[in-house]
């Protein structure tokens, strides 16, 4: 392990208990009580995983995923949102916005850290098949984690990445979404189902006319033809 995790809230004993958790769990940590301090840390060295409260006090969590999703330097590097927000519409925006995962508060410490785990975990590409190459339109680097449509790269977040590779090393099959959330997640999440469409419609847009592979089968999931 000994992945370096930023966290970025408000709350002093918000920061030292997710702080020290994570350290228990061998991992680095280092801490940020508002957004433009992990901003200028971000000019100097860029963290394994994010780990962001939505409500800041100087710029909204929303727009700091934002400027980091926009940016090709920052893009794709894991975010876990840790808010007092709870609804789902909150959910599905973080999400859409390209957070890795959403955590709300009250939260359970070990369920954190096993998040921090899975999101980490499924960022670790282990394959025989190092490029997946379909028809020339869409090739998918799996160890340099890139992807070009027609030879023009298309940033995809980390998730958004790793579902595509669900997709691709098992082209033809089909998987629902519970076995795509399987996949990512493993037994330490449970998220609605409708995370993974809106995933999959993000996959689509960025894809362009390779979003045509990205087949919706209707009552079962998703499939990559």
């Amino acid at each position: 392990m000994n992945e370096l995790i930023a966290i970025v809230d408000d709350e002093p004993d918000i920061l030292e208990l997710v702080s020290i958790h994570l350290e228990k769990a061998n991992y680095k940590t280092v801490k940020f009580d508002n957004a433009e301090r992990f901003l200028t840390f971000l000019k100097e060295k860029t963290p394994d995983l994010l780990i962001l409260d939505l409500m800041l006090p100087d710029i909204d969590g929303i727009e700091v995923c934002k400027q980091l999703k926009s940016d090709k330097k920052t893009s794709y590097f894991p975010i876990i949102m840790l808010t007092a927000k709870g609804d789902e519409f909150d959910k599905v925006l973080g999400l859409e916005l390209g957070a890795d995962d959403y955590i709300t508060k009250p939260f359970s410490t070990r369920e954190l850290v096993a998040r921090v785990k899975a999101v980490l975990r499924r960022n670790r590409i282990e394959t025989s098949e190092s490029t997946i190459n379909i028809n020339n339109d869409l090739v998918i680097d799996l160890q340099r984690y890139s992807v070009t449509v027609n030879g023009h790269p298309v940033d995809l977040t980390s998730t958004e990445f790793n579902i595509l590779k669900v997709l691709a090393t098992k082209r033809g099959w089909v998987f629902s979404r519970e076995q795509l959330l399987q996949h990512l997640w493993g037994d330490e999440k449970i998220v609605i189902s409708r995370t993974i469409d809106v995933h999959i419609k993000h996959i689509r847009e960025k894809l362009g006319t390779a979003s045509k592979y990205v087949k919706n089968v209707r009552g079962v999931g998703y499939k990559l033809e």
